[in-house]
């Protein structure tokens, strides 16, 4: 029988989840239950999710493999107790892999993108997680970027105080681009204009080489003039008269630039 349990979570690390939200303290609780059961899992969600780091706070001892690494994969089932197989989905061959499972009476935590349709795999896990994506955490949200920031503080040293004003999470591949987003923020609110110089040169470094550069990276200087301006005055007509520029001549920028400025 299979037990389909939705969940939210989180995991930030093996030990520490993040539970801002009802639902997140929810998980930690179901988590916590399955270290105590000898049950196997599947957690499904996008990237970024927290699935690899639930299914380590379960099995903290575990190995961990691919699933696309399949001949490594049953080599280690045959000297192990338990395991976590991540990205189930790649795997070549679902039935041999549950057949070696099952012959050596493992312990299985196992993470897929989505959920698999597949008898063989139902039989298997008696548990089930979905996780959903980060976009419908917003509690969890805000202490991510905190935990983040802090983290960002520890590397790069420094005051662990992060600039939100204006921060726009990117959500894209969840906790994942959040947390790098977070990190360039940090090392670039408090950038100095020669270190910023340095950081568009070493971009443009292996990029020049054609008779029309200057009109091609003009949008690096004209995009983040744009829209800090746009974001500061609330209106293109005192931004014209902020920059100097005609306002036709402004809309036209703007114009050009429309895929940056969306």
């Amino acid at each position: 029988m299979v037990v389909v349990v939705q969940v939210v979570a989180l995991a930030v690390d093996a030990t520490s989840f993040i539970t801002a939200s009802s639902a997140s303290k929810e998980a930690f609780k179901t988590a916590t239950l399955l270290k105590t059961l000898s049950v196997n899992s599947l957690i499904t969600g996008d990237a970024g999710v927290g699935k690899k780091s639930l299914a380590k706070y379960i099995l903290p001892d575990a190995p961990v493999l691919d699933a696309s690494d399949f001949d490594e994969l049953l080599t280690t089932l045959e000297s192990t107790t338990q395991i976590i197989i991540t990205n189930l989905q790649n795997s070549p061959n679902i039935k041999t892999l549950v057949d070696t499972i099952k012959l050596h009476n493992i312990r299985v935590v196992a993470t897929a993108k989505n959920y698999i349709v597949n008898d063989t795999l139902d039989e298997l896990f008696s548990v089930k997680f979905d996780i959903p994506p980060l976009s419908q955490r917003e509690e969890d949200i805000k202490e991510l970027i905190l935990l983040f920031s802090n983290e960002a503080s520890f590397l790069f040293g420094g005051e662990s105080d992060f600039n939100t004003k204006d921060f726009v999470p990117d959500l894209t591949h969840n906790s994942n681009s959040l947390r790098r987003q977070v990190m360039m923020n940090y090392l670039l609110q408090d950038i100095q204009d020669i270190e910023l110089i340095g950081i568009i040169q070493n971009y443009l470094s292996d990029k020049l080489g054609s008779s029309s550069d200057y009109r091609k990276f003009l949008y690096l200087y004209e995009v983040p003039l744009i829209k800090a301006g746009l974001n500061q005055y609330k209106s293109q007509l005192k931004l014209s008269d902020k920059l100097g520029l005609n306002r036709n001549t402004l809309r036209k920028k703007i114009a050009d630039n429309k895929d940056y400025l969306n």
